[in-house]
């Protein structure tokens, strides 16, 4: 199979879908590696590493998406992709489609076997694709919400982990799954007061026992959420349902009762966001305020600190990769019940169903399709 690694357009976007060694197993499985110049450049990978494990470098995306039988993106394909991708290609990377209608489109008018990363599953319902990056988003949303806190950002001027003497910050989490746990363990580790919010019991025993003292757990409700956003510095947004939007669990009368100064962190803004108030910010801009509070619903999170990111990601993606380009895309979701479910939008049919109920579109089972 030809396999194509794009370099990501969109804004402040440095990670890569394949690092230089997932080219050498690439090729030890007999595949063809097209690169596009200085698609890792942005997370410390120069083309020569590329060229030095067999990959071939292009000029151009247009090339990538002309030759390549699958197609390597780390984000989302953007507008000015849309028309490359043909027919039966296989493109594999996140595309949070829920909260992407004119991406969806775009996807079935094209033809192409798309598979998404956050929505391949296991068994026990954990996604390892996005659990990555979740660590990620998670660690950093609490080094984003600490700096924004400050008075020179717009913040109280408060110091999460406060100082002997002083109390901390309060930090409330929504959400206690991998984002919100290690959020938790970065605002507990600096010392903030920090409530993580769940819905299932069974989860927040767990956290009872691996959390230390200075977090408390609370059954998720809006009775909850009204009570301990009156009391943040912090609230992070840290809510999955897997391949659908997420609630709206912020509401604007909330907002009206938070302190001046204090800061939102919507890491669900991929799905769409789970604050009434939440619409996605860049690196460049990450911020704006309504009634006072300060937002930061930055979509492409990781894509701040790529050489993390990137070595995190591939260590996730590339054995589902290899697996694809070995077997081929039948064989490979006849066999793997795992990528299966990873099936979002196959020549031009909407095969998960939380995106085809997102827009009111036919849903056709993927097994239909085999």
């Amino acid at each position: 199979m030809i396999v194509g690694l794009l370099k990501e357009i969109k804004e402040e976007e440095n990670r890569v879908a394949l690092t230089p060694a997932g080219v050498e197993m690439m090729k030890k499985n007999g595949h063809k590696v097209l690169v596009e110049k200085n698609a890792g450049k942005g997370s410390g990978f120069d083309d020569n590493l590329y060229l030095q494990e067999g990959a071939e470098l292009v000029d151009t995306a247009k090339e990538i998406f002309e030759r390549a039988d699958m197609v390597l993106h780390v984000k989302e394909p953007q507008p000015s992709e849309y028309g490359l991708i043909r027919e039966g290609q296989i493109i594999f990377t996140y595309f949070h489609l829920a909260a992407a209608e004119e991406l969806t489109y775009a996807l079935i008018k094209s033809g192409a076997i798309n598979i998404a990363y956050e929505t391949i599953q296991k068994d026990d319902g954990s996604l390892p694709l996005l659990k990555p990056m979740s660590e990620v988003a998670g660690r950093m949303g609490v080094q984003e919400a600490a700096k924004y806190l400050e008075m020179s950002k717009g913040g109280q001027g408060i110091l999460l982990g406060g100082v002997p003497g002083v109390e901390p910050g309060t930090v409330l989490i929504i959400g206690g799954g991998i984002v919100g746990t290690n959020a938790a363990k970065v605002a507990c580790g600096i010392g903030a007061k920090v409530y993580i919010l769940d819905t299932s019991l069974d989860r927040l025993r767990y956290l009872s026992d691996v959390m230390p003292a200075n977090c408390f757990l609370r059954m998720s409700n809006p009775a909850t959420i009204r009570e301990l956003v009156q009391k943040a510095d912090v609230v992070i947004g840290a809510v999955l349902i897997p391949g659908a939007k997420a609630p709206k669990l912020v509401t604007r009368d909330m907002l009206k009762t938070m302190k001046k100064g204090a800061v939102l962190v919507d890491v669900a803004i991929d799905q769409g966001g789970c604050f009434e108030t939440s619409r996605p910010t860049t690196h460049s801009n990450p911020t704006y305020i309504v009634d006072g509070v300060i937002h930061y619903c930055v979509a492409n999170m990781p894509g701040a600190v790529p050489k993390t990111s990137t070595l995190a990601l591939t260590n996730a993606t590339l054995p589902y990769a290899i697996e694809i380009a070995n077997k081929g895309w039948k064989m490979a979701l006849k066999e793997n019940l795992e990528i299966r479910r990873g099936a979002n939008v196959f020549s031009g049919k909407v095969t998960y169903k939380a995106i085809a109920d997102a827009f009111g579109l036919e849903y056709v089972p993927i097994e239909t399709l085999l």
